[in-house]
């Protein structure tokens, strides 16, 4: 028994774990010879107490399994914050650099029941003539279902990634028209970062919150120049978000074009020790960006955590009729032949986006990656066995076999009333305990 609460308490609460048939080897190597000589550690997961070797699952919805997502919002936390004022390889003079926090909304494809505020604050009655609470289930939901536009919500969504990139390029077209440059002069003179995450609006339609930086042309490790100011940034944002167009599909004899929605929020970032009405502290930059990381469709509009193989299993489930509408119409859309870009169908649980929920450019700062290298190195380090004598090369030889997912209902049971393992829970998230496989 302390065997099998030792190796559960390695998962950190992983609730879905991946479970492996196999074995490890490690022999000592002559580093002069280059001969292999004695066993220096084996590991076989038929001599493990759950019978195989567990590893944490890694998913970062925070449905699925609450312990693993958290581990994804820590690291992306730390991923922006190092953006902002440096940190794990990023130099700190970042801090001074231009940077805006800009929200990117959808368009409407109808009116839908919401709490609309004046510009004191004041929660108003719905055009329904209602005033909503904060948790009211009608909010997002369509004032009439049947004049809401279901096919530009979903197609909206399958485009929204590329959106994103056409914004991007005219962005750095706009910056370096502002700034008297030609678009081959300006990577010469400054660069572009940003850091994304995407979420989902309560009536099913995807925007994006996006950490927007300008930098010198090594990226952080050099100083932007002179003429570049954060209201230049934010100018360049309003312009470029308003040019940024898609041609989508033609569907009976109907063209969708798609664009971003009026409401552009820019708001620039200043340091940490600040919180006006205009500007955002960096740590509540990060800790709003990293909050929506670990949720998808299902965490706003009640729809699904997973893949659909089958239409008739919405049957079985419990979702609001708008969300099973947007679901309905993202499968039907996706037997086109004109679509199969798109993949509609396999992505009708996420209404059609299939985009990466949090991207970045390569030099904003370090990468999701490079955390989990370093806390699977840190956790190589604390489980390494000492052996006198025992030398600095080894030969591994390892073969692993998947066997399933998940716990047993009494590993579940008594994984669930073990308390957390030293390590894996509270900052820094350098120190978490993760097994990758």
């Amino acid at each position: 028994m302390p065997a099998l609460v030792n190796q559960l308490r390695s998962l950190g609460g992983c609730t879905r774990p991946v479970r492996l048939d196999g074995h490890r080897t490690e022999r000592a190597v002559d580093p002069r010879t280059g001969e292999i000589g004695r066993v220096l550690h084996r590991l076989d997961s038929a001599m493990l107490p759950a019978g195989q070797l567990l590893v944490r699952c890694n998913n970062r919805r925070a449905s699925r399994c609450p312990a693993c997502a958290e581990v994804y919002r820590r690291d992306t936390f730390h991923l922006i914050t190092a953006g902002l004022r440096g940190g794990k390889g990023t130099p700190a003079a970042v801090t001074q650099h231009p940077k805006v926090f800009a929200t990117f909304t959808a368009p409407g494809f109808g009116p839908v029941h919401n709490r609309p505020a004046d510009r004191r604050g004041v929660i108003r009655a719905c055009r329904c003539g209602l005033l909503h609470d904060a948790e009211d289930a009608l909010l997002g939901t369509p004032l009439d279902p049947s004049t809401y536009d279901y096919e530009g919500a979903v197609l909206w969504n399958a485009h929204a990634g590329l959106l994103w990139r056409r914004f991007s390029i005219h962005l750095r077209r706009e910056i370096a028209k502002r700034a008297g440059l030609t678009q081959r002069e300006f990577p010469h003179f400054a660069r572009v970062s940003f850091a994304k995450v995407a979420e989902f609006q309560k009536r099913g339609a995807v925007h994006f919150h996006a950490v927007i930086r300008i930098d010198g042309p090594e990226g952080g490790a050099s100083d932007p120049p002179g003429w570049a100011t954060t209201e230049l940034l934010a100018g360049a944002i309003a312009s470029a978000a308003s040019r940024a167009t898609v041609t989508g599909p033609v569907i009976d004899s109907r063209a969708h074009t798609f664009v971003f929605g009026r409401q552009l929020d820019v708001r620039p970032i200043r340091s940490a020790d600040f919180d006006g009405p205009t500007e955002l502290t960096e740590r509540a930059v990060a800790s709003y960006i990293a909050k929506y990381a670990t949720k998808g469709a299902e965490a706003t509009t009640g729809t699904l955590d997973r893949p659909l193989k089958f239409l008739a299993e919405l049957a079985q489930m419990d979702l609001s009729d708008h969300a099973r509408r947007l679901v309905r119409t993202a499968w039907t859309l996706g037997a086109r032949r004109d679509l199969d870009h798109l993949r509609l169908r396999a992505w009708a649980h996420m209404l059609g986006f299939r985009g990466h929920f949090s991207t970045k450019t390569r030099r904003y700062s370090t990468t999701l990656g490079a955390l989990r290298d370093a806390r699977a190195e840190w956790r190589r380090a604390q489980a390494s066995t000492a052996v006198d004598g025992e030398t600095d090369t080894t030969l591994v030889l390892s073969h692993w076999v998947f066997a399933g997912t998940g716990l047993s209902g009494a590993e579940a049971w008594l994984s669930a009333s073990l308390p957390p393992a030293p390590g894996t829970e509270g900052e820094p998230t350098w120190t978490a305990v993760e097994t990758n496989s």
